[in-house]
Parts: structure tokens; sequence; C-alpha cells
């Protein structure tokens, strides 16, 4: 295929099992003039694996707007380009955004190799609805304002992709749990397309065990969480939300008694929403 000079091509790249490289990216990275990559020393030693001697330079989050002019001139002058990432596809919360906008603003072309991505790989084997689905990057990393991230979501009816990192995957898993409720079906992926890759299936509560188990050797490697969408209107007939309706029975009842009474309007479980009022509890309690 002819491309025009001065295009910017957005190559994928493996995310871990080399064997994924496409043929096409292999052929492009080799005959682009400029490889802009996040880390050279990890793009040089893939760049090498295949045989490529094109000159890198680095594009990461601290360095991208002040390098992207530059690599724009140069595709003006009609040289074409190569924007790669770390593993996978860039701007999936990797770098690269500014160039790609710079480069459409200055009216050239930019076009995108597919290949491996993470988000596709685990919904494709988590056995959970892909149709409609969410990617939702890293979810926050203190525990109040995660907990307060999934709360917001769980009424949403699509499955929704979180990466996270793996010394924080049990603190989220465990507010997935609280914010989405024990029972609802999600699916971790961890090292996918490597040689210990394994993916779970199974209610929330369950892979925060399952990711502890066996000594705790699952704690180590990149994750990828999928969680089922709401599959019903979590409302109850007057509009009213879970965590508004178990606060405001907070204030005249015991946890127990307000889960149970809010079980009954919502239909919802017991346990989910006993676990809710006492995270509800422990929050408005004086410290």
């Amino acid at each position: 295929m002819t491309t025009p000079a001065g295009t910017l091509f957005v190559v994928a790249t493996p995310i871990g099992n080399l064997e994924d490289m496409t043929p096409r990216a292999v052929e492009v990275l080799g005959r682009v003039a400029l490889v802009a990559a996040e880390d050279t020393r990890v793009s040089r030693a893939l760049l090498q694996r295949f045989g490529i001697t094109t000159p890198v330079v680095s594009l990461h989050e601290h360095n991208e707007r002040q390098r992207a002019p530059d690599i724009i001139a140069r595709l003006q002058a009609g040289e074409q380009v190569a924007l790669i990432s770390d593993a996978g596809t860039p701007l999936v919360s990797d770098p690269g955004y500014h160039l790609v906008a710079a480069a459409h603003e200055a009216g050239l072309t930019v076009l995108s190799l597919p290949g491996a991505n993470a988000v596709v790989t685990l919904l494709a084997a988590a056995g959970l609805p892909g149709g409609n689905f969410c990617f939702a990057g890293f979810p926050p990393a203190r525990h109040a304002e995660r907990l307060r991230f999934f709360r917001q979501a769980a009424a949403r009816p699509e499955t929704l992709v979180y990466f996270e990192a793996p010394h924080r995957i049990v603190g989220a898993l465990e507010d997935m749990a609280v914010g989405f409720g024990a029972g609802r079906l999600a699916a971790v992926g961890r090292e996918l397309t490597k040689r210990f890759e394994e993916v779970k299936r199974a209610p929330l509560e369950e892979l925060v065990a399952w990711v502890q188990a066996e000594g705790g050797r699952r704690l180590r490697g990149e994750f990828v969480v999928a969680v089922a969408g709401n599959p019903a209107p979590t409302r109850a007939a007057n509009g009213i939300q879970a965590e508004d309706l178990v606060e405001t029975l907070l204030t005249e009842l015991p946890p127990a008694r307000a889960a149970a009474l809010a079980a009954r309007v919502l239909h919802r479980p017991k346990k989910e929403l006993y676990r809710l009022a006492l995270t509800l509890a422990n929050r408005d309690a004086p410290p």
C-alpha cells in the first residue's frame, strides 16, 4: 500500500508474546525515517529482535509536548515517522495524544496499524458482554477516591474495563466488591499473552481471594479487570439510588436493619447492601 509522504504511523506492538508482532508492523518500522518510542531502551530491544535499525527517539509523558514540534516538522518535510509505546497500542493509557493531535492539526496523514491490545484481549476471553463496553483506564490510587469512582460506575449497563498495577490490585478488587456489589460478575486477566497468563471469571468477592491465593504468587505482573455491567436498574421506584437510600436509613437504623430494608426495596442481596451500610457508617463516624 502506498502512503503519502509525511505520514505518521501509530503502531501497536506486543503486550508480552513477541510472536504477536505483525508483519506489517515490522515492515513499517523498518522503512520509516524515525521511531518515536515511550522508552527507548524497551523499544530498541524489540526492534533489534526483528532486525530493525531505524533511529529511535523518546516520546513519553514528560517530554511529549516539547518533542512533538520537531517531529511535526520532520513530517512536514516529507519524512515518515512511527509512534510506538512500550507495549500494546499507543494512546491507550500510553503517551502519544499530543503528537497525534498535532499531526491532525497540521493536516498530516495519520494511520493506525492494529495489533495487540490488553483491553480487547481480556474481553475476548472474559465471557462477559462485549458488544458495548467502556475502557476506564487506571482507577484512582487512593482508597476513598477509588471507592467513590466505582460507586459512580455501578449503575452503568455496559461492561467496564480497567488496568491496575500489581501492588494495588487487591485493594482495587476489594473496593470493586463494595462499589459494584460482591456478587457482580467480573474477570481478571494477568500477564496476558505471557508465559504465566491467567484469566479468571467469577463474582468480585471470589476474585479477591483468587488473587491472594497460592502464597500471593499472582500479585505480580500486569492486570486487566473487566466488570459486568449492571443487569437491571438499581433505583427504587421513587428514583433513589442504593447509596442514597441506605445512607438515609442509617440516620435512624443500625447497619443491619438499614441493609435489610434497602434490600427489600431495591431487590438486591442483603449481604451486598450490608457491606455498603458498614462502609457508609464508618465513613460518617467521627474520627
